[in-house]
């Protein structure tokens, strides 16, 4: 079975249910069933551990369709994948299984009130060392909340001297210091459950991702590539839908009394022209940086850097432009438009937010150090 034939049932599943997700604000059971059962959840996991092997150039097309689909969706399983291989790069071989099998979702659990979009610098510190170490973090986003059978946690390493002295852990779902800490509301991605929450527990060295104080490597190493380049990826196929409706709509309705089409008038098309271009242009961008991270290059980390904040403000244009073209019909819901719109707020402003992004890209066009 190829991906494509893996991938149609679980975009019917999630098409199904996305207006209703998005309305009621609820958690997509169905079409997180069904990535469970395609095999997808494994898509870039090694073969060995009953993945797919398969690498950069297939996820973002996978994740550009299920955006597609449902952006709630397509934000939960980024965030699977963006948890599994870190922990694959670890040697969790029995973790891995499980989640290359459909068995185990996982998330990251990063974010903190103290460090903000810095997402590389937890504030919170474990305690302890070896078989005997106390996890205590308060994390403001996680998506998967409540529903991920695995989290990844970031922390300070025990006496850490630094803030980029920090440790990843896997931590457990049903473990019972794991607790969502509110409800989740917000403007778009309403169903991915991305709330508050609280770790508590104990855990040990057999935890941890890598060795001691390399929790920061790993972020940057191996979250960072994944993570942007699928969070633009979601962008890019919320955009793409939208513009895909406002075509549509614009080449069949129109004015009766006058016997023309909203796409007869030249500021329509011209609209529509320049969300096209600036689509073309961002996707190409994105596949050049998949391509990158697949046979990594001298530029790569260059690629990486640009990639989401370029697929995060295009994607605002053109949900944009979408809207606009469509006029009431867009703000009245009866397109799919405005609720790819307020997805595709959510994008700039995750960390690393697109601001952070082209302060960092600046920063390496001018040969300065990141950090």
């Amino acid at each position: 079975m190829n991906i494509d034939q893996r991938l149609e049932p679980v975009l019917e599943v999630a098409a199904a249910n996305a207006g209703d997700v998005d309305e009621r604000g609820r958690f997509p059971q169905e079409a997180v069933t069904a990535l469970r059962a395609s095999g997808l959840l494994g898509l870039t996991l090694p073969t060995e551990a009953g993945g797919l092997g398969s690498g950069p150039v297939e996820f973002t097309r996978v994740l550009r369709r299920l955006a597609g689909a449902c952006g709630s969706t397509s934000m939960i399983y980024l965030m699977h994948v963006a948890a599994a291989m870190p922990i694959a790069s670890g040697g969790h071989q029995a973790t891995v299984e499980k989640m290359a099998s459909g068995e185990a979702l996982g998330t990251l659990a990063f974010s903190e009130k103290g460090s903000r979009s810095h997402f590389w610098a937890p504030v919170s510190q474990a305690q302890g060392s070896g078989d005997d170490i106390t996890l205590f973090a308060e994390k403001s986003w996680v998506t998967s909340a409540g529903h991920a059978d695995v989290y990844v946690v970031s922390t300070l390493t025990p006496n850490a001297p630094g803030p980029f002295d920090s440790d990843l852990f896997i931590v457990s779902g049903d473990n019972p210091g794991v607790k969502v800490a509110a409800s989740w509301s917000g403007l778009g991605l309403t169903g991915n459950a991305s709330s508050p929450m609280i770790f508590d527990s104990a855990v040990s060295a057999r935890d941890r991702i890598g060795d001691a104080g390399t929790g920061f490597a790993t972020m940057m190493g191996v979250v960072l590539p994944w993570f942007n380049l699928g969070n633009g990826s979601v962008s890019l196929g919320l955009a793409r839908a939208a513009l895909e409706a406002a075509i549509g709509h614009v080449s069949g309705a129109g004015f009766v009394h006058l016997d023309s089409k909203l796409a007869d008038l030249p500021t329509i098309r011209a609209r529509v022209a320049k969300a096209g271009l600036s689509l073309a242009m961002a996707e190409e961008y994105l596949n050049a940086t998949a391509r990158k991270i697949a046979e990594p290059a001298e530029d790569t980390m260059l690629y990486v850097l640009g990639s989401k904040a370029a697929a995060n403000d295009a994607a605002l244009d053109i949900t944009d432009a979408a809207m606009r073209v469509c006029g009431g019909a867009a703000f009245s819901k009866h397109l799919p438009i405005e609720r790819a719109f307020r997805d595709a707020r959510a994008g700039h402003v995750m960390a690393p937010t697109s601001d952070v992004l082209y302060d960092f890209y600046g920063k390496a066009l001018c040969g300065m150090e990141l950090f």
